[in-house]
């Protein structure tokens, strides 16, 4: 699949003009229709369609079970995907559409989102991650990062053990990157009560609130987490480290899985 583009463009540098050979990333909407209706338009590059599809259904509390999933289709041309989901129940009981401006890619469709009930979750998992690890993981993610090296228009988000890299997404949004590891997860019944979330790009509420979804217990960002996020995290009991460089990071909230060496 085609993730990026060669154009010619002129660039300005050392005093003059040139011409530059670059690449520039795909970007296509995808439209997420369950049981016929539209649920929301994202802004994607077209790379694991069905996995971002269920991911950001489970995400948005339209699936609780992959057991509900019926059939799964996925229409793609070069302008445009659809993926169709089946459910055998009604995902449109009982909600409300609040429609709200967030800082991800898509409509910035809320449905029914009530932060309150959510921030109300525990978070478990007995994980215990050492600095050096984490400094590891991060360190792996930048060499796993070839689309945006050759793009610099991507972000990268990976679901981890601390000895090892188990996913990697990457996306024109974090939000796209952590909501395909969601549907894989989701799909594949896979455990994430060990697991950690390594990614780029800044920390916002909905971003904590994806992974908190999923049920994994730390999250660790190269760039930094809203005052939000912070407190969204300290009450659900995620262990949130951003900015992390070559050799220090920050930690924002942790109850006891970073070994301190």
């Amino acid at each position: 699949m085609i993730d990026s583009y060669h154009y010619d463009i002129t660039e300005y540098s050392a005093g003059g003009f040139g011409v530059k050979p670059i690449r520039s990333i795909r970007e296509v909407p995808l439209t997420i229709r369950i049981n016929g209706r539209e649920a929301v338009t994202l802004l994607c590059t077209a790379k694991y369609p069905k996995e971002l599809a269920v991911g950001f259904l489970k995400s948005d509390a339209f699936l609780q079970s992959p057991e509900q999933i019926t059939a799964l289709e996925v229409e793609e041309d070069d302008e445009r995907i659809v993926v169709d989901v089946e459910v055998c129940h009604d995902p449109w009981k009982n909600r409300t559409v609040e429609r709200s401006i967030t800082s991800g890619c898509g409509k910035g469709t809320n449905f029914g989102r009530n932060v309150s009930t959510i921030s109300r979750r525990r978070i478990g998992g007995d994980v215990r991650v050492t600095p050096q690890q984490i400094l590891s993981l991060v360190d792996e993610l930048h060499r796993r990062s070839t689309l945006y090296g050759a793009t610099r228009g991507c972000h990268n988000s990976s679901l981890c053990t601390p000895e090892e890299m188990l996913l990697f997404r990457e996306d024109i949004g974090r939000h796209n990157a952590i909501d395909m590891i969601c549907g894989q997860c989701f799909l594949k019944d896979m455990s994430v009560d060990d697991k950690m979330v390594v990614s780029t790009g800044r920390v916002a509420s909905e971003i904590l609130l994806k992974v908190l979804r999923m049920g994994v217990p730390v999250l660790v960002s190269t760039a930094v987490a809203t005052r939000f996020s912070v407190e969204l995290a300290r009450k659900t009991g995620i262990t949130l480290i951003g900015n992390v460089k070559d050799d220090s990071f920050w930690v924002y909230n942790d109850p006891g899985r970073l070994i301190r060496e």
